[in-house]
């Protein structure tokens, strides 16, 4: 019996250390998704100035703080 609890506490220390790096990556590419959102979002309020693009812009937000929630809600 031991030795399982020695074995899964292993496995289970592993697999924390494996999801912390994923966390990382995923913070990581959640900011660099939003500063490239906000990058088109420069580029599209300018072409709406210019009068180059449609006068609707989508809203690029819809979906993204569903990540960054959960990340944040387990620290």
């Amino acid at each position: 019996m031991d030795r399982l609890n020695s074995e899964l506490y292993l496995q289970n220390c592993y697999i924390m250390k494996e999801n912390e790096k994923l966390r990382k990556k995923a913070q990581v590419l959640n900011q660099e998704n939003q500063a490239l959102l906000s990058e088109l979002k420069q580029k599209l309020s300018k072409g709406n100035a210019k009068g180059n693009s449609p006068n609707t812009i989508v809203d690029l937000n819809l979906g993204s703080g569903s990540d960054q929630n959960a990340s944040s809600s387990s620290h």
